[in-house]
């Protein structure tokens, strides 16, 4: 892959000196632009030392080759780590008064920003504006990490590691169509509400009722979502502490529960200003009727005591019945397996039918299918439980191809 790595001036620059080692020791080649700020904090030989290519923050070098032009059109991704507050300003106002910024107006794959400022800065009012205006763009814009800035001084604003920024640039990379889902912005303006993971209901304080769900599909969906524009709140259900770190700093707003009275909750607060709600989840349908405060204990001898179990709300249902916001799109998905009378897809158009949603996802799952593994199939099925569409690879494409189905539902809203 060709790569081009923006490094603007501040003190995280010397990051970036890792960020380039960490791709190129991934193989993809890659061209530092750095500002002219930031060849103060890290001078052009340790960047062409470690790249194999020249550095120079100039347009008027090597200006047959055209390269203020010529190197946004030939790259496959960029990255800019550290953005600072100027550099966000610059390419938010479409500002082409360097190599970078001119990079960045001709370059047509997608673009990740690392910001990394004080707080002060990072919370001001036109930096934050700069930075909605980049996502409406379809630009990645990773929230900075909290911790120690420069000097004495902690809280959000540090750049993330070199290590989430490459995961997080290469991830927008791996869209579609070359990665034109992460610049097309074509649910900038959207809001979307997207439920991942397992819910998991007590038995006592040790025990629960779960489910094999990883959240993977859920969360590539959320970030899928997030690279084309969209503000993104993910419902977090049990989910990997590293995979939520990994979302909050690709711009989605998490909120993690456990049980499926918590998902309902989240996912109904957030539902009522969102254009679309996606149900990922493997949401639990029965919980015990009764949670004692201490642990079960086992008599031997005597068996096991029976539990008693009571029916959940059907979330998915009452979203779609309910409507929180006119105009709502509603999706589902059905982790379904087949049985001697019944197919998979059998199911599915049942439940499409039950469920009343706008699109029913329906994948097998099982014998290595559908959950914990990198790849899933769905097929798409309408409210009535009609086919309307499929899609497979990995869960990074099925998202996509299920955005691409909720984009086309949502354009009259």
């Amino acid at each position: 892959m060709r790569i081009l790595l923006g490094v603007s001036g501040g003190i995280a620059a010397y990051k970036a000196v890792l960020l380039l080692r960490l791709l190129r020791e991934q193989g993809h080649a890659v061209r530092v632009l750095p500002t002219a700020a930031a060849l103060r904090f890290v001078g052009a030989p340790t960047f062409e030392a470690l790249s194999g290519e020249p550095v120079t923050a100039e347009v008027f070098e090597d200006v047959a080759h055209v390269p203020h032009v010529a190197l946004g059109q030939g790259a496959d991704l960029v990255v800019v780590a550290p953005a600072t507050a100027d550099l966000l300003a610059r390419a938010a106002s479409g500002r082409a008064d360097d190599l970078l910024t001119s990079a960045l107006l001709t370059a047509r794959c997608p673009v990740v920003m690392a910001p990394a400022m004080h707080t002060e800065m990072w919370e001001h009012p036109a930096t934050r504006a700069n930075v909605a205006t980049l996502r409406e763009r379809g630009v990645v814009v990773i929230d900075p990490a909290s911790g120690r800035l420069t000097g004495a001084d902690t809280g959000p604003g540090r750049l993330p590691e070199p290590e989430e920024i490459a995961r997080v640039a290469l991830a927008a990379a791996s869209a579609p169509s070359g990665g034109a889902g992460a610049t097309r912005g074509d649910l900038a303006g959207r809001r979307v509400v997207v439920s991942a993971g397992g819910t998991r209901e007590p038995i006592d304080p040790v025990r629960f009722i779960g489910n094999r769900s990883s959240g993977r599909q859920g969360v590539a969906l959320a970030l899928a979502a997030r690279a084309r524009g969209a503000e993104v709140t993910l419902v977090a259900a049990n989910l990997d502490e590293a995979v939520v770190a990994g979302a909050r700093a690709a711009g989605v707003a998490v909120e993690g529960v456990e049980t499926t009275a918590q998902l309902r909750d989240a996912v109904r607060g957030a539902a009522g200003t969102a254009d679309a709600v996606v149900m990922a989840a493997a949401v639990a349908d029965f919980r015990p009727a009764v949670v004692p405060g201490a642990k079960i204990k086992k008599v031997p001898g005597a068996g096991p005591a029976p539990i008693e179990l009571v029916e959940n709300p059907d979330v998915l249902a009452e979203l779609a019945r309910e409507r929180l916001r006119a105009g709502q799109v509603v999706v589902g998905f059905a982790a379904e397996t087949g049985d001697a009378d019944t197919s998979v897809l059998e199911h599915g158009r049942a439940k499409a039918r039950r469920k009343g949603a706008d699109l029913l996802a329906v994948n097998a799952v099982g014998d290595g299918r559908g959950f914990a593994v990198e790849t899933n199939e769905v097929v798409l099925l309408d409210g009535t439980g009609d086919e309307v569409g499929q899609a497979s690879g990995t869960k990074r494409e099925v998202a996509d191809a299920i955005w691409d189905a909720v984009a086309k539902q949502m354009s009259g809203i």
